[in-house]
Parts: structure tokens; sequence; C-alpha cells
């Protein structure tokens, strides 16, 4: 009955582990070696996990996930290469207006005669080139002028062929006449003069606008301006400035 009780010292020491006595009541000096044995048992394990934990983190860098730190703020710059397109256009050929001229029997005797250079080896010839009659390159309109007042005397145009020469497609000579290339389309402006008026100031002008089709020039527009024929006389002064009229 001891045993069963585990109140005594003596007997078999299985007597007591049967009981379950947790604590003991502090009268016994084996209870209390054994509650200390599985306190420190209890401990050693608990270190073990701690050291367990502490060898996790430093396999992570020391720190868990705080070594990670904050997510970056700065932008990645990125270097994006040049792709800049070569031109692919063809400059375009220029021609010597003064030999085409000469060598042109549409222009009159009268304009190749007179077609002499002003000074040392230049002529009095504007030369244009742009597209007009969609040749394989661009058509040429050649001005001659006087030398004198620049006054227009005759304009040509002349379109390239295939074989690196020029025809002749529109003539018009007479005197105060000036062609020019706008939008593909042929314009062309003469000063329009009366009886007694200066070089430089004439009456009006005709501005006439050539469309190319069917392989020709056809009149598309024509506009007509008359000026003022009180102006360029010379006199008077120019009128002072004034306030601007207030509300």
């Amino acid at each position: 009955m001891r045993g069963l009780t585990g109140s005594g010292e003596g007997g078999g020491g299985s007597g007591g582990d049967v009981t379950g006595r947790p604590t003991g009541d502090g009268t016994g000096s084996k209870p209390g070696r054994r509650l200390t044995g599985w306190a420190a048992s209890s401990t050693v394990l608990a270190g073990l996990a701690v050291f367990g934990l502490f060898a996790v983190s430093c396999s992570t860098g020391g720190t868990g996930t705080r070594d990670e730190g904050p997510a970056g703020t700065q932008p990645v710059a990125q270097v994006t290469p040049s792709t800049t397109t070569p031109s692919t256009a063809k400059p375009t050929p220029r021609v010597d207006a003064v030999s085409l001229l000469k060598a042109d029997s549409e222009v009159s005797e009268r304009v190749r005669t007179d077609l002499r250079p002003c000074t040392g080896d230049e002529y009095p010839v504007d030369t244009s080139y742009g597209s007009l009659t969609d040749g394989p390159s661009a058509d040429v309109v050649v001005n001659v002028m006087t030398c004198g007042d620049s006054v227009g005397v005759g304009t040509y145009v002349y379109r390239p062929r295939s074989d690196g020469t020029y025809e002749n497609v529109f003539t018009i000579e007479q005197p105060a006449v000036y062609g020019t290339i706008d939008r593909g389309d042929l314009v062309v402006t003469t000063q329009v003069y009366e009886k007694k008026d200066a070089v430089a100031y004439p009456s009006g002008e005709e501005v006439i606008t050539y469309h190319w089709a069917s392989s020709r020039f056809s009149e598309q527009d024509r506009v007509h301006n008359d000026f003022n024929r009180a102006v360029g006389t010379g006199e008077g002064d120019f009128p002072g400035p004034t306030e601007p009229t207030k509300n």
C-alpha cells in the first residue's frame, strides 16, 4: 500500500512514477530531483529552439526579411539608342540654264542675242527646280531678265527626259513676266503697264496658274490685281503715330 500512496521513501521507485504527482509536497528529495531534471530538459530544448531560429536568421542575412529594406524609389535610367534614319532623297541635278536657252529654238532670237553677262560671268537668269510634269527628275523653270532694272522678258519650263536631256514644254515672252513653282503648279505673273507708267510702278498685274495634264500645261486660274496709281510719287511724309482709341 505504500507504493500506491507514494508517501514513503522505500519500496520500488516505480510506485512514485505511477501516482504522477507533478510537483510533490516538498518533503522528499527524489520527487524534487525529478522535477528539476524535467525543467532542465525543457530549458535545454528551449535553448536549442532559440539557437535554431538564430541559425536560420543568420543563413538569411542575420535579420531575415529586414535585410531587404524598403522598395527602391529611384527611377532606373534607361538609355535609348539613337535611331536617326539617313535621308534617302536624291539631290536635284543642276543644269546650265544659259546653255539650255542658247540651244533652244523655242527661245526667240532677240532673247538669245540679248542674253549676256551683266557683270563678270553672272547672267540675268533665275532658275527654279521642282515637280511640275511628273517627269523622271525635277523640272526646270528659267526666268530671263534685263540687267538694268531686273524686268522679266521671258519664262521657260524644261521637262527632263529619261536620257538626261531636257525639252521645252512652256514658253512665254513679254515684258515684266516671271514664273514660279507653287505646290506642283506653274504660276506666271505679268505686270500690266499703261501709258506714262514707270517700270517700277505698273498699273496692275495678271497672275495665271497653269496645271500639267495630258502632256501639256492648261490654264487653271487667273487673278487680276489693279494697283493704286496714287502711290509711288515720292512726295509726302509718313504720318505720325497716334494713340489707340480707348473704350
